[in-house]
């Protein structure tokens, strides 16, 4: 009996269509009624009331097939929106413009007296009236659940969500607050915006008033008893972010959201789910980043697009962004089969979607391969690129047209212990690609590089700077252009400060920092990628790419902010010790040598290092031949020197 119950009373896409049938059916009926007592002042001559009834039929019948023609019984009432008022008004128009060619035209009129219903007289009036009476019928019905559940139930709900103040009252926050209805008020009731735009205070937003500027917003908390307070200004940069979430904190707010970021491909719309928790990324790397969508996405649509290093922090970034661009192919490759596995997973997550119902194929195809729906073919490679002859077979396989080179060895300290494994995968595992991408025509070849290259003072950083000059080399005289794209550290990336910071912040601390006066540049995954990306389509060939990273950050502020975000106090609840500067770290990271200086390019956070420094293709030889010499001689040559010798007889400013 239960289940009885259940099937009658749950809403199905059947019983929406019928009952909008219904009510559409007595709407019709009462607006022709209406029309003719409109035009007959209340007072229906008998002739007349005698077309209006028999005009019924045809007026339902028209009219209720126009709709449905219209998809009028498609839509939910509990979202509707001024475009589907727009489709009601439509439907409405055509459907009386076909009555009247019905009633009023003569060979209709002709046919029509000679059936069993005659219809006239009929006044030409009450065409007008019974449009705008339809009309408003119509949408007074489709609007009604929207307009009880947002306005007639508001006062129900308004001690059931938090105390909410919003801050940006443009187009994100109308979107956010449109969404807060759509939930009842279950989670947030808006009690006011904030807005720096002058010309907005004062007004409202869906019954929601603009009070002052954001600077206001402890005033605003303690006015309205505010519990939570939502930043829907996806644009923001992080010190002016920083300034918001220090305000809401001190005003005693515990709930404080942001919108993410307006650029993410992966969340187009805004809504509650996708309101994010400020995070120490936020506070430290956020910037204003705005790239040039439809160059990157003409850079990189229909290409097959290789990325090495795929499994890593910027590899993976690079895989996510790239395959939103619709690429015909993408090929991730990368030594570890765990970080290829879980990139698989993510990849999967963000492109949803069944099997294609047939086999895509443009050629010779890897084994490994996974087509995503509105994306492309991707192939999982793990292989290593010191292994010439494998890399020659994949190249042979997939004839790339861009090459993305991320893969690298990063960690300064490891690679001080190993040298010799430094020189293999960052020098030769570079010349390598370099070498294939030349031999089988790739277009253009991206390498990553990093701020530890300038004015090097470790083997990583002295290793990383020769990739430059391969990248060179190479482009010279050949059909290929590289450009290597040169930034600091990222926030989140494994094996850097955030996650180590976080994981000590797990087990009680202390937090460990180096030196009290370390610095270095910092941005989030996201916001590197995008900008590499953007700096790609910029780049000229034999180019090196400085990214602008905004204000180098101390790291014990950094600490500091970690544990604050965590809703602890340094030094009281948390500790922060320092332990000593590293093997090969340095206090600060330069982005350029004074003797580069850089070119501005297109983009306001994209510059052109002016390093005329180019090793010609003989040159180059004998000094991979040299340090080939060094790692063949094994882990001796770590142990005496001999590698880093030859990095700083080579590498210009690099320090032993």
């Amino acid at each position: 009996m239960n289940f009885v119950k259940i099937s009658i009373f749950t809403p199905t896409r059947l019983k929406r269509a019928v009952l909008f049938a219904a009510l559409d059916g007595i709407c019709v009926l009462i607006s022709l009624v209406f029309s003719f007592l409109l035009r007959f002042e209340f007072v229906i001559p008998p002739a007349f009331a005698a077309s209006m009834f028999k005009a019924l039929f045809l007026f339902l019948i028209v009219k209720l097939t126009i709709f449905m023609f219209f998809k009028l019984y498609r839509m939910t009432w509990r979202y509707v929106s001024v475009g589907d008022i727009w489709n009601i008004f439509t439907a409405t128009v055509i459907a009386e413009l076909l009555l009247v060619i019905l009633v009023m035209v003569p060979l209709s009129k002709t046919y029509v007296s000679n059936s069993s219903i005659n219809i006239f007289p009929f006044p030409r009036s009450v065409f007008i009236f019974d449009t705008v009476l339809t009309f408003f019928f119509i949408s007074a019905v489709r609007g009604s659940k929207r307009f009880y559940l947002e306005i007639i139930q508001k006062r129900k709900y308004r001690s059931e969500g938090k105390r909410t103040i919003i801050l940006g009252a443009g187009d994100t926050g109308e979107m956010v607050i449109r969404d807060i209805f759509r939930q009842d008020f279950s989670e947030f009731y808006p009690v006011a915006f904030l807005d720096d735009n002058a010309l907005k205070v004062g007004s409202s937003v869906h019954g929601v008033r603009v009070e002052g500027a954001i600077d206001s917003i402890k005033y605003s908390v303690k006015r309205h008893h505010a519990d939570a307070v939502i930043i829907a200004i996806p644009n923001l940069d992080h010190k002016t972010l920083k300034v918001i979430y220090t305000l809401s904190r001190e005003s005693g707010v515990k709930t404080v959201k942001i919108v993410p970021r307006m650029y993410d491909i992966h969340k187009p719309a805004i809504n509650l789910k996708n309101l994010e928790d400020i995070s120490i990324e936020d506070l430290i790397g956020r910037q204003l980043v705005e790239v040039d969508n439809e160059a990157i996405t003409a850079f990189l649509t229909g290409k097959v697009v290789l990325i090495t290093g795929a499994g890593g922090s910027i590899g993976s970034e690079l895989a996510m962004q790239v395959a939103g661009k619709e690429p015909r192919r993408l090929i991730l490759l990368d030594a570890d089969e765990t970080d290829l596995h879980n990139l698989e997973l993510k990849l999967k997550m963000a492109f949803p979607g069944p099997p294609p119902s047939s086999r895509l194929s443009d050629g010779k195809l890897l084994p490994q391969e996974l087509f995503l729906p509105n994306c492309c073919i991707v192939s999982f490679v793990v292989a290593d690129i010191r292994e010439k002859s494998l890399l020659d077979q994949i190249f042979s396989a997939v004839l790339p047209d861009v090459v993305f080179h991320a893969a690298a060895y990063k960690h300064v300290p490891m690679m001080e212990y190993n040298a010799q494994e430094a020189v293999k995968v960052n020098i030769f595992g570079t010349g390598n690609l370099a070498e294939a991408s030349v031999r089988f025509g790739v277009k253009k070849f991206i390498m990553i590089s990093t701020d530890k290259a300038v004015r090097p003072t470790s083997v990583m950083g002295a290793t990383k700077r020769l990739a430059e000059h391969i990248c060179k080399t190479y482009n010279n005289g050949s059909d290929t252009e590289f450009v290597s794209v040169r930034f600091g550290n990222v926030l989140g990336s494994r094996g850097s400060v955030l996650p180590t910071f976080l994981e000590q912040l797990r087990h009680g601390g202390p937090l460990t920092v180096t030196h009290p006066d370390m610095v270095r540049y910092f941005m989030t995954i996201h916001e590197a990628v995008s900008l590499v990306l953007q700096a790609s389509v910029l780049g000229k060939g034999g180019e090196v790419m400085v990214l602008d990273m905004g204000d180098p950050v101390k790291i014990v502020n950094l600490a500091e902010d970690l544990i604050r975000i965590h809703g602890l106090e340094p030094g009281r609840d948390v500790d922060i010790v320092f332990s000593g500067i590293r093997p090969g770290e340095k206090l600060f990271e330069e982005m350029l040598t004074a003797e580069e200086g850089t070119l501005a390019s297109k983009h306001s956070k994209i510059f052109v290092a002016r390093d005329t420094e180019v090793f010609s293709r003989t040159e180059l030889d004998r000094i991979l031949g040299e340090f080939l010499t060094l790692t063949l001689a094994g882990i001796q040559s770590n142990h005496d020197g001999s590698i880093r010798k030859a990095l700083k007889k080579h590498v210009k400013h690099y320090n032993i």
